[in-house]
């Protein structure tokens, strides 16, 4: 394998410095291990969508090298939003030439959050946040669902339910609807409603702020139709990204065969669209079992330097060594 002109392979790091990242839209987390010391956790600001990636990532990984006080030689990044134009990891390798790197790996966050969720099991990981993406691995193929944005997609994310509920508490407030709740949280973020959409698209946290209203809905939801139905919509849209996602990796040859079902991320801690999610899921797909994830995308990110060669996922992990 090569990216750029840098010939690749994966390697597990050696006993120095590795750092291994989970960059998202709400936050960056990061994680830090030196030879047999404990490993130190930190947050940084989330990744900012309308910025170029790799030098944000880049800076990270120095913020973090200037924290420690000593060289950095491997990091793995799981990346939201991550673009093939920008899943150059000998860019980033000598981006990060000044702390020391030897070794980068990376790849798109629904890699990391398979890893971190379902380990080397076959199956579906949908991890719903600000944004939602799936990833669906089979014995010898691999499914991406949805992940393209606020704009084209990322239905039944908290983005997607956000917007739901802005336009649920305008359509009340006109008179369109029935009254809701929903048109009381928008009051209470801006003093004048029908001047929050002008103070909304002016504002370079809006994204961040739509998504903050999904917590509305799921709040609202056991005591406000509105909520209720944008929930249950959501699920059902979380529910056909992921049984999309099974149809396109399924053994034709093994139709009975097991499939382990993750859902992740803060969407899902509503038990209202985790429940509806899961009888659609499991309705679909009767051979589906949904399982608690094993761990964060953070860990996924972590098991980046552990994938070996054979594994369907290795096609999608980016990375570039340099020998000194």
């Amino acid at each position: 394998m090569e990216v750029g002109d840098i010939p690749v392979t994966i390697v597990h790091p050696g006993s120095g410095t590795t750092v291994a990242i989970d960059a998202g839209q709400t936050g960056i987390k990061v994680r830090t291990r030196s030879g047999v010391e404990p490993h130190v956790e930190a947050v940084y600001p989330g990744v900012r969508t309308h910025e170029p990636l790799l030098p944000q990532l880049a800076e990270v990984v120095r913020a973090q090298q200037r924290e420690l006080g000593r060289p950095v030689e491997s990091v793995a990044f799981g990346v939201s939003g991550l673009t093939r134009s920008q899943s150059d990891a000998g860019a980033l390798l000598a981006a990060l030439g000044d702390v020391g790197a030897r070794h980068v790996l990376l790849a798109h966050d629904s890699v990391t959050s398979f890893l971190g969720s379902l380990g080397d099991a076959q199956g579906a990981v949908i991890a719903a946040g600000t944004g939602v993406v799936t990833l669906g691995v089979g014995p010898d193929r691999i499914a991406r669902v949805d992940g393209w944005g606020n704009i084209m997609g990322d239905a039944g994310s908290a983005y997607w339910i956000g917007r739901e509920a802005l336009e649920a508490a305008m359509r009340a407030h006109d008179g369109r609807e029935s009254p809701t709740a929903l048109t009381e949280a928008v009051r209470e973020r801006w003093d004048d409603i029908e001047d929050a959409y002008v103070q909304l698209q002016s504002d370079p946290d809006r994204v961040r702020i739509v998504a903050s209203f999904a917590s509305s809905v799921t709040t609202l939801a056991d005591v406000d139709a509105a909520s209720a139905q944008i929930a249950l919509r959501a699920a059902r849209e979380l529910a056909r990204s992921v049984v999309t996602a099974l149809r396109r990796v399924e053994d034709p040859t093994d139709p009975d065969a097991e499939e382990a079902v993750s859902a992740i991320g803060g969407v899902f801690t509503s038990p209202l669209i985790l429940g509806r999610f899961s009888e659609l899921v499991t309705e679909a797909r009767p051979t589906a079992r949904i399982v608690s994830p094993r761990g964060t995308g953070l860990d996924g990110a972590t098991m980046l330097f552990d994938v070996p060669p054979q594994h369907p996922l290795t096609e999608f992990i980016r990375v570039a060594k340099v020998d000194r």
